[in-house]
Parts: C-alpha cells; sequence; structure tokens
C-alpha cells in the first residue's frame, strides 16, 4: 500500500529535479508550467472531480471541523512559539506559514492513487473550507510581524483579498455547486476536462521537484526542523484527536489522515516574497518538510 501509492509520486518528484538539473527543462518553462497548474489545470481538475460527483451533495462537515480545530490548535502554539522562541519578525510569518500550509498538488496526488474519485470528493470539500482561513491566518501573521503599519482598512483588504481570490477555493465551490445540479458533464466537456485532469499532477509534481536542493537548507536547519515537528507530528496527532472526537471514520477519516500528513506548501515562498518575510527559511522549510512527509506520510498510508 505504502510503496504503490507513495512511490510514484516521489518518484515524479525526483525526475522533476533530474530534468531542471541537466538542463533538460529551463527555468522560463517551470515559471510558465506553475501559473498554468496554479490559475488553470489544477482549478479545472478540482472542478470536474467535484462536479462530476453526485455524492458530493451528501457530504457533512465533520471532517472539515475536525481540520479546523487542528489548524488552530498548530495556530496558536506555533505562535506562541515564535513569540517566546525566539524566532525573529522577518522569519516570524514565513515559520508560521511553514507549520500548517500544506502541499495540495502532493496531497491530491496521493488521494488520487490511494483512495480514488470518492477519497477526492472528501478531500476537496476538507480544503475548500481549511484554504480560506489558513490565507487569513497566514496573512494576519505577516502583517503583524512585518515591521509596517498598515490601517484596518489595508489589513482587512489583505485578508479579504487572499480569502475570495483563491482559484483553488472558486473552483472547489463551483464543484459543489455544480453536483447539485444533478445533470453531469456533457461528454464533450467531460473528455476535454479529463484530459487536463491527466496532465496537472504530473505537471505540478514535476515543478515541485525542479526546485528541490539541499543547499537550500544551509543555515535554517534548525528552524526548518522546528516548523517541520509542527506540521508532521503536532498537526497529525492532532487531526486524529479532533476527527475521532467528531466521529469522522470511513473514507472521510482516510483522506483527513493523508491531509494532516502533508509537507508545507511551496505557495509559502511566494506569500513571504510579497510581504516581506524569509525566502530563504521558506525554501528551507519546503526541502525539509517535503523529505520528511516520505516518513508522515508512510504511517498515514500504512494506517490506511
Amino acid at each position: 500500500m505504502v510503496l504503490n501509492n507513495l512511490f510514484p509520486v516521489f518518484a515524479i518528484i525526483l525526475l522533476g529535479r533530474i530534468l531542471h538539473t541537466t538542463g533538460f527543462i529551463k527555468q522560463a518553462f517551470l515559471t510558465t508550467a506553475d501559473r498554468l497548474v496554479y490559475y488553470i489545470f489544477f482549478p479545472c481538475m478540482l472542478f470536474y472531480k467535484i462536479g462530476g460527483n453526485q455524492g458530493a451533495q451528501s457530504l457533512d462537515l465533520a471532517l472539515p471541523l475536525a481540520g479546523l480545530c487542528a489548524l488552530f490548535l498548530v495556530f496558536i502554539l506555533s505562535t506562541l512559539y515564535i513569540i517566546y522562541g525566539g524566532t525573529t519578525d522577518f522569519e516570524a510569518g514565513t515559520f508560521s506559514q511553514s507549520c500548517y500550509r500544506f502541499n495540495t498538488y502532493i496531497g491530491m496526488a496521493i488521494v488520487m492513487t490511494a483512495l480514488g474519485e470518492e477519497g477526492i470528493i472528501r478531500f476537496g470539500l476538507l480544503i475548500g473550507v481549511i484554504i480560506p482561513i489558513i490565507n487569513i491566518l497566514s496573512v494576519s501573521i505577516l502583517i503583524w510581524f512585518s515591521g509596517k503599519e498598515y490601517t484596518v482598512i489595508q489589513r482587512v483588504g489583505k485578508l479579504l483579498k487572499e480569502a475570495v481570490s483563491n482559484p483553488l477555493i472558486l473552483a472547489c465551490f463551483a464543484g459543489f455547486l455544480f453536483s447539485r445540479l444533478d445533470s453531469g458533464f456533457p461528454v464533450f466537456i467531460d473528455n476535454t476536462l479529463k484530459l487536463i485532469s491527466t496532465v496537472t499532477l504530473p505537471l505540478a509534481l514535476i515543478s515541485i521537484g525542479s526546485a528541490f536542493t539541499l543547499k537550500k537548507l544551509k543555515g535554517y536547519l534548525k528552524l526548518s526542523m522546528i516548523s517541520a515537528a509542527f506540521k508532521l507530528i503536532l498537526f497529525p496527532l492532532s487531526g486524529v484527536l479532533f476527527m475521532t472526537l467528531f466521529g469522522v471514520t470511513g473514507m472521510e477519516f482516510k483522506a483527513g489522515l493523508i491531509f494532516f500528513c502533508l509537507p508545507t506548501a511551496t505557495s509559502i515562498y511566494i506569500l513571504s516574497s510579497q510581504m516581506n518575510s524569509d525566502t530563504d527559511l521558506a525554501a528551507a522549510s519546503i526541502v525539509f518538510s517535503t523529505m520528511a512527509s516520505f516518513i508522515s506520510l508512510s504511517v498515514a498510508l500504512s494506517l490506511i
């Protein structure tokens, strides 16, 4: 189970690193690919997988509620570490994100191989609820420790922009609305979205691998390890606790278990860059978290 579902994902990530190192693919291609995946391919895939499954109508909110509780717990504890653990203001926003943001692409790839279409529906509902809240929490910390004076209107504006402009959120919401029409996709639309879905995850994983290098850990190993402990140990344990308390079972529990064990998101680098936080720490945290997630995801898949 572990080898069959985890090896293909990390093999494609490794392929991305090899292709970039050998010069087979250039940075210009990767930049364009990232934009295509984030703004077009992945949202289309989420809309297709969720909107085409009428089972999305009968889902409950126990798993998203468990996810939110775990998220807030990790957010509070990681913020206390920022305040009392000696993290600088410049590092604070990046460190905070790396403790609870998750890599959606790796998550979707593993859920698809391990759990199939039903798992994708549950995973889609979960991330559709979690992502807006994570964006708000991330931007709040970045603003608070930025050293800049923002007006209340500017703060609210940044929070709302991050919450409502995310294409993944919009795709999940549109997919659930479409699933309620009980009509399904016309064949020609279904075939088009199916082709887009086929190329989405391999391209995303290659892009992740292309930026993967151990050199980025230099000088940031300690903080990367601490943030990974929050993300890959505390977050999964909290997730299992709250899933148990909320009575989450079956396919929802399996999708949730994979979700909680995912590495930190590559998007923390972009947001850190935009809001004056430590991009070198972001790069190091992404690399270490991705490597360490092989263990956390192996545990998750073995339990499944």
